[in-house]
């Protein structure tokens, strides 16, 4: 068998946007001591260099979590920061400007989206990020950047609830609670593809939107107790906890004996694991992990018409302090986002 001769990368590709060397200096937001969203300024600090196996995006938008939120509050991984003033930020979409190598399947002008490994290294509140090459994929060719930077987080999430750990399928019974977020957004969507009956909390002016997704039941949460409507379902996916109204441990009594209970807020409900076995549930809690391969299968998904994002604000990167209030209101549809940079 004779070798096929080596082609670069950069051969094959027919959409890479030019790029050129990057600054020394970029924007970015800046967090000098966890506290209230005041705490978030813009700044200016050295452009990161990236090492191995890194890639150096330029990022034009940057998604905007509650993990965000919680981390500048001074909760969430805010512990693992390492020095101050820190660069919030989890997911991006953006265009690759260094690549480790010549023949890298993202070569130079790539566009891409995924997730930085914030706190080990700056987020994506800013111009320019380093990211690891296997926490990317090729950004959704039927998505601005702007609604792309709005999947990686929430949707990487949804898929190791529904997809990873759910197994959704056909004729399966699935309960999600606050199905508008950005998470629960996908978490719906993801369930339907996948042959799930959804049954989904949220409230009543998401009613009909939640049913376009897949959703088969749409329980107002302000109306309705979801324990005096729903029983026996194999799996609830709680993105609340206990945070709210008991709503975790209300959660076991309407699942079936043996099925599952997927916690996403650990923090608000510690002893969930206790709780659920008393009540004769399996439980787990999650943590999203940064993975380009699936996140290579939902560009796919949304680039079908399959799943859909939906944007419900975009704030420029120097207005990061109203995204956090906005997102703190707990009221948003869908997803946030920051505006960076042109692309």
């Amino acid at each position: 068998m004779r070798a096929r001769t080596l082609r670069s990368a950069t051969g094959t590709q027919h959409d890479l946007a030019p790029v050129g060397d990057p600054p020394e200096d970029m924007r970015a937001v800046l967090l000098d001591a966890t506290g209230g969203p005041e705490a978030l300024r813009l700044g200016t600090v050295p452009v990161p260099t990236p090492v191995i196996s890194e890639l150096l995006v330029r990022v034009h938008a940057a998604g905007v979590n509650p993990i965000d939120a919680k981390t500048r509050a001074g909760a969430g991984v805010s512990g693992a920061i390492a020095d101050f003033p820190s660069t919030l930020g989890f997911d991006f979409s953006g265009t690759v400007v260094k690549a480790p190598y010549e023949a890298h399947p993202f070569p130079p002008g790539t566009p891409v989206f995924g997730m930085v490994p914030f706190p080990r290294s700056g987020g994506s509140y800013a111009e320019y990020a380093v990211v690891p090459t296997m926490s990317v994929a090729r950004k959704p060719q039927t998505l601005s950047h702007v609604e792309a930077a709005g999947v990686p987080l929430a949707a990487l999430t949804a898929w190791g609830l529904v997809v990873e750990t759910a197994h959704a399928h056909e004729g399966q019974r699935i309960l999600i609670h606050a199905g508008s977020g950005g998470v629960g957004h996908f978490a719906v969507q993801f369930a339907a593809y996948f042959g799930a009956h959804v049954t989904v909390t949220g409230s009543g002016r998401n009613a009909a939107w939640l049913r376009e997704l897949g959703a088969s039941v749409v329980i107002d949460y302000t109306t309705t107790r979801f324990e005096e409507v729903v029983s026996d379902v194999d799996v609830v996916i709680d993105l609340v906890g206990n945070v709210q109204d008991r709503t975790g441990s209300r959660s076991l009594g309407v699942v079936r004996p043996g099925g599952l209970y997927v916690l996403v807020p650990t923090g608000s409900w510690p002893e969930y694991a206790q709780e659920a076995d008393a009540a004769g549930v399996r439980s787990t809690s999650f943590k999203v992990t940064p993975d380009g391969g699936a996140l290579a299968t939902i560009a796919r998904l949304l680039d079908s018409g399959a799943v859909q994002v939906y944007v419900d604000r975009v704030f420029d990167l120097g207005e990061a302090a109203d995204a956090h209030r906005a997102i703190e209101e707990g009221h948003t549809r869908g997803k946030i986002v920051l505006r960076v940079s042109e692309g």
